[in-house]
């Protein structure tokens, strides 16, 4: 069965087991218009035995959604694209896709950092492609091909501080980026979920209007609109502050022994109503079990993380959340 605790890929384990990070021996692979992650002979066969045990725990994890009636697209025909991948809730998507053998593909600034976050992967697990969703011109139509599913996660300070710096504001990242996203997105694109932030509808009322002091806010809601109408099925998830990391400390020892603490229940809620926090390891694990749930399709959920036993990555209890915040 599924783990309780979101947890990280065994190929992650093997360049941390001594809990110093290992920078690996790799090469990079041309994939079209960016760069695949391929790994050497020897630890290709390690990365295999950790493959296998992973393989397993999806077979099993996928015979209890059968038994429990859960559809979802096979892990075999998806292709899920995450734009921020190498951020704070981002990373644990990318962990989480790989701990589910779920195909995926990065736009990163800097495809050189996938391999320092995610060690070496195999190229057609993992491809990395470099581009910047301010820069319209960036997002060539082959980066979208065979893409299923889109995870968005990008983000920037909501006050003024040095990740602003190359005009890395919330105007330009949670707006022109989401935007420029979205009006490239091919149509066959089954689901996009955007991360977006409680309290985007309440940005001019006390205590969000000074969250949004410099727009925050209403630059997420601005992408969110933008996404709404775009045609495309989506699902928009809203976490509380967010908690648990960020984990982007290029030494992962850290983020293989993270989990959500004591607050591992989760709270879904609609009409931007919920107050409180939500771990980034709880926010991850929702984009993930959301892409296609055909209960959250269309839909906007809030995220908050609570004391408790939470739902972990199994799609049954995930998906009991999303319909009991629609009943609610």
């Amino acid at each position: 069965m599924a783990s309780a605790n979101p947890t990280l890929p065994l190929a992650f384990a093997q360049r941390h087991r001594h809990g110093v990070s290992q920078r690996p021996l790799f090469f990079f692979a041309k994939f079209r218009n960016g760069v695949s992650l391929s790994a050497s002979a020897s630890k290709r066969r390690v990365l295999a035995k950790a493959q296998k045990a992973v393989n397993e725990e999806v077979v099993e994890s996928q015979s209890s959604e059968l038994k429990n009636g859960t559809q979802r697209t096979p892990s075999s025909s998806k292709l899920v694209l995450v734009v921020g991948g190498s951020g704070g809730v981002g990373q644990l998507v990318v962990a989480s896709l790989i701990q589910q053998s779920i195909k995926s593909r990065l736009i990163l600034r800097n495809p050189e950092k996938a391999t320092e976050l995610f060690g070496e992967q195999d190229k057609e697990k993992l491809q990395v492609f470099k581009g910047d969703t301010r820069n319209q011109e960036d997002l060539d139509p082959s980066l979208f091909e065979d893409v299923t599913h889109v995870i968005c996660c990008t983000g920037t300070t909501a006050f003024p501080s040095r990740r602003w710096d190359d005009d890395n504001t919330p105007e330009r990242v949670d707006w022109v980026g989401v935007k420029n996203l979205v009006s490239a997105l091919p149509s066959s694109v089954k689901r996009v979920v955007l991360v977006s932030s409680i309290g985007v509808t309440k940005f001019n009322e006390l205590p969000w209007s000074i969250m949004n002091l410099f727009g925050v806010l209403k630059y997420k809601k601005m992408g969110e609109d933008f996404l709404r109408s775009s045609g495309l099925p989506f699902t928009i998830i809203r976490p509380g502050r967010l908690t648990d990391g960020p984990y982007t400390s290029y030494d992962l020892n850290t983020l293989l022994k993270a989990t959500a603490g004591q607050r591992r229940a989760v709270l879904v809620g609609q009409g931007d109503k919920l107050v409180g926090e939500a771990s980034r390891i709880v926010v991850a694990e929702a984009c993930v079990q959301a892409l296609d749930l055909e209960v959250t399709e269309n839909q906007v959920y809030e995220v908050n993380s609570v004391e408790g036993e939470g739902p972990g990555n199994e799609a049954k209890k995930w998906q009991e959340l999303f319909e009991s915040a629609l009943s609610s």
